[in-house]
This record gives C-alpha cells, sequence and structure tokens, in this order.
C-alpha cells in the first residue's frame, strides 16, 4: 500500500570547520576546500502526497521566499523522475537563513529524500546526489549523510569520522549577500590545497602529542584545530557586516576560538569534546557559556555534532 505521508523529518544544519578557496574554474565558479560537518540543529519537514500532482509548500514557522529551494528541489525530482504524483511540504523552519549553516540546502535534501520514498522511485543515493548538485552546491552534502572533506565547488564529498563536539553557534541578526562577499578583493582565493590524508595526519599527530605530554590541554577542553585552517571569507564577511567580528570576537573571548561558518554570518566556537558513550541526555557542562542577553535580532545556540544524517539509511 502506498505511504500517504512522512511526519517529522529532519534537516540539519551544517558547519564548515574550515573554509579555503584555492582557486577559479574558467566559467568563474570557486574551487574550494572544506570540512563540512553536521549539528543537531535542524528544521523539520512534513511531506503529504497529492494525486493531482501539485507541488505546495505551508510555512508552519516564518515565512519563506515564495519560491524556495525545497520547491525546486520537488518540482526538480518529479521532471526527472516522470512522477505524476505531487506533494505538500510542511515545513517548522528553526535554522536561520543568511547564516552559513546550510538551513535552505538541507531542507531540499530532505526533501529529496523523503519524495524518493513517498512517491516510492527507490534512485540510489547517486542519482540523488546528481540532481541534488543541479539545485546547489551544499545539497549533495546532506543527501550523502556523513561528515566529509569537500571539494571543487562542493560537489566532491569524500566522508571522514571525527571526533563528536560541542559547538557554540552565534547567528548575527544581519545577512549577507554571498555574491557580495565572493566578488570582495579581501577574499584569498589562492590557499594552498590540502589532502584529507594530510588533514587526518595531523590531527591524529596532534591527539596523540596532547595525550603524551602531562602538562598538555585536555582534549576535553574547547581547541578549534588550528592547522586546518581558516575561513578564506571571513576578512570579506566581517569588512561588510561588523556585526560578524562582533560574534567572532564574543565566542573567542568566551570559548578561546571563533571561526565563521560558510560565508556567513555565523560563527561558532569548539566547547569541548563529547564524552565517549554520551547518549545526547545531558547537557553540555559549557550551557551557560552561550546565554545572552544579545542584541535584538542575534540567536546564539549550543549545538552537538552528528555522526550522521538521520536519514542516511534511506537510500542506497
Amino acid at each position: 500500500m502506498p505511504l500517504h505521508a512522512l511526519y517529522d523529518l529532519p534537516a540539519p544544519a551544517k558547519l564548515n570547520l574550515f573554509l579555503h578557496v584555492i582557486g577559479r574554474r574558467a566559467d568563474g565558479y570557486h574551487l574550494l576546500q572544506s570540512i563540512f560537518s553536521l549539528i543537531d540543529w535542524q528544521d523539520t519537514l512534513q511531506l503529504e502526497r497529492r494525486d493531482d500532482g501539485l507541488i505546495h509548500r505551508h510555512d508552519l514557522g516564518p515565512a519563506l521566499p515564495a519560491d524556495d529551494l525545497c520547491l525546486r528541489a520537488a518540482r526538480a525530482l518529479q521532471q526527472a523522475s516522470g512522477s505524476s504524483q505531487g506533494v505538500d511540504i510542511s515545513i517548522d523552519k528553526q535554522v536561520p537563513w543568511g547564516a552559513g549553516l546550510g538551513g535552505g540546502s538541507s531542507d531540499a535534501a530532505t526533501v529529496l529524500l523523503g519524495l524518493n520514498r513517498l512517491w516510492d522511485l527507490r534512485w540510489p543515493r547517486e542519482r540523488l546526489l546528481a540532481l541534488g548538485a543541479t539545485l546547489g552546491a551544499d545539497v549533495p552534502f546532506f543527501i550523502g549523510g556523513h561528515t566529509a572533506f569537500v571539494e571543487g565547488i562542493g560537489e566532491i564529498l569524500t566522508p571522514i569520522e571525527l571526533p563528536l563536539h560541542w559547538w557554540a553557534v552565534l547567528k548575527p541578526a544581519a545577512s549577507i549577500p554571498t555574491p557580495k562577499i565572493f566578488s570582495s578583493e579581501l577574499v584569498t582565493r589562492d590557499t594552498n590545497a590540502a589532502t584529507v590524508a594530510g588533514l587526518l595526519a595531523e590531527l591524529h599527530r596532534q591527539r596523540d602529542t596532547q595525550q603524551q605530554t602531562p602538562k598538555a590541554t585536555s582534549l576535553a577542553e574547547p581547541k578549534l584545530p588550528t592547522f586546518w585552517g581558516r575561513n578564506d571569507l571571513q576578512a570579506a564577511a566581517e569588512a561588510l557586516c561588523p556585526e560578524v567580528q562582533q560574534a567572532a570576537r564574543q565566542l573567542a573571548e568566551r570559548f578561546g576560538n571563533s571561526r565563521m561558518t560558510g560565508s556567513g554570518s555565523a560563527v561558532f566556537a569548539d566547547a569541548g569534546l563529547i564524552a565517549a558513550g554520551d547518549t545526547g541526555a545531558g547537557n553540555p557542562p559549557v550551557a551557560t557559556m552561550l546565554e545572552g542577553p544579545w542584541p535584538d535580532g542575534w540567536v546564539g545556540r549550543m549545538c552537538r555534532s552528528l555522526p550522521e544524517h538521520p536519514l542516511v539509511g534511506w537510500v542506497n
């Protein structure tokens, strides 16, 4: 019997643990390297099948643009699959937009994963990945469903495993158009390319050094690995939006580190490792450190990194 609806579908956000611009393609697109990590700040979607082929969206929270990425994803899958079915998409939007957290791309990925099941298409992951890449550079990451070393314009994914962390995330009220950032002369565009093997080897070397040195900083203390580099867009974002610099400074003062995610305007700080065996029932030991009051329109949250996307098992 065909499914009628799917409820409480998660669309988690992500952090760019670093973001390097290593060049530019002939068509003008910038070539990037980054590590994307899923976090538990998420939107929630509901999909209800329609037999008339129509596709509609219903906002359960803040109003979204009239033609957002969710609707474009549903139409693209309907056209590519030849399905005659439609859908009502209801979305409870919690992840702030204009933040560099990938909220819109994650919503689109959840729509593709959900409709693949609701419409009984049975597409493999590779086919969904290819369709997702036509919608936005971050969409394939959320379909892939794992922490990943990301290259190209976002379409080349190498799944990796990293320790789970608490992250303090702070989003100023302002948002910055991504094209405006990439057009800035303050963007570094020639950072040396890294390799996933080199990054992981340095991570393991640093952890081994800390464990073997009696006076070394505890692994449980906040420490954003500096060898991963930086966000090459951050200087441009701070020049265009002083709130980004203000938020980064506040997190650095509180946690000893901070970095912008994506093209901003959200910033984050490493607030410590999640203890082995932690099932998620407890609170972070530094939960109160992110409490405001913040300026009007700012929002802060303590987030957990996720080992994988909650819907990763929905496709092969």
